[in-house]
């Protein structure tokens, strides 16, 4: 009988590839975190008071040009119910769709995917914008002293669904990104209406019904109109569809996803 030839291990199994992404994207977030705040003076404080500087001084406009807010009696939480959603989104779209530039050097190594790189992107983002959320709302209920009833589920639903439909349009955006240099302009000016289409400076009740029937397909209106749901009680934001904005969020999501795993080789070695 002849002896049986001893087996190659295969490349990438054993011990030193056990939870090779979970690794590769801690060091991705690590890299992120230095690279984003470690340089600043100031570091993670900055994710913070811009944020807040734009809430005082937009709030303090808004003040100026209606005497009471739409809803509630502070200008600051009014405005911070959308803002802070709003701007959540915006970074995910942006710097998801930037992520593979960004760790070009690294996606040439077999143990870091364009998976890792979107990954890291959006586990950063979203657990810094949860800090800066829970540190501003609760400064602001203290220095407003406006006794608000708060509705944590429907604020976690917003918050999640704020996420997935920033992961969604970022993984698309990463694709178009790469794909088309061109795309970086177009949308960074088809999108500077949105700040004021989404329900940052008024409610979508207050809107004439022509203006209702278009809004409503901006699925940033939703997401303010349920975070605010979430912070006044008298609120109700009948108009919300949750299905809607998860529907899109979930198609954007599928299509980034598919042509990512198509072209992410040809963006690479643009």
């Amino acid at each position: 009988m002849h002896a049986r030839a001893p087996q190659t291990p295969r490349v990438g199994a054993g011990p030193n590839r056990r939870f090779g992404t979970f690794r590769a994207v801690m060091a991705l977030i690590l890299r992120e975190m230095a690279t984003r705040y470690g340089r600043s003076p100031g570091g993670y404080a900055w994710a913070v008071l811009e944020p807040l500087g734009g809430i005082i001084v937009l709030g303090f406009g808004l003040s100026l040009l209606i005497r009471t807010p739409p809803v509630g009696s502070s200008f600051l939480l009014f405005f911070a119910t959308a803002f802070l959603p709003f701007t959540m989104y915006q970074q995910m779209a942006n710097d998801i769709g930037r992520c593979i530039n960004f760790s070009r050097a690294l996606l040439f190594y077999p143990a870091v995917t364009w998976v890792d790189a979107v990954l890291a992107r959006f586990i950063l983002t979203v657990l810094t914008h949860v800090v800066v959320m829970s540190i501003l709302f609760t400064g602001l209920l203290i220095v407003s002293d406006t006794r608000a009833l708060l509705d944590l589920g429907t604020i976690v639903e917003a918050v999640a669904l704020t996420a997935l439909f920033g992961l969604g349009v970022g993984v698309l955006n990463c694709v178009l990104f790469g794909l088309f240099d061109v795309w970086m302009q177009i949308w960074s000016i088809a999108t500077r209406p949105l700040f004021f289409v989404s329900g940052v400076f008024f409610l979508y009740e207050d809107m004439p019904p022509l203006i209702q029937d278009i809004l409503w397909f901006n699925p940033l209106l939703h997401i303010t109109g349920l975070m605010r749901r979430g912070f006044y009680g008298n609120y109700d934001a009948a108009y919300v569809s949750i299905s809607f904005v998860a529907g899109v969020s979930l198609v954007c999501l599928f299509l980034g996803v598919v042509l990512l795993g198509r072209y992410h080789r040809m963006i690479l070695n643009r």
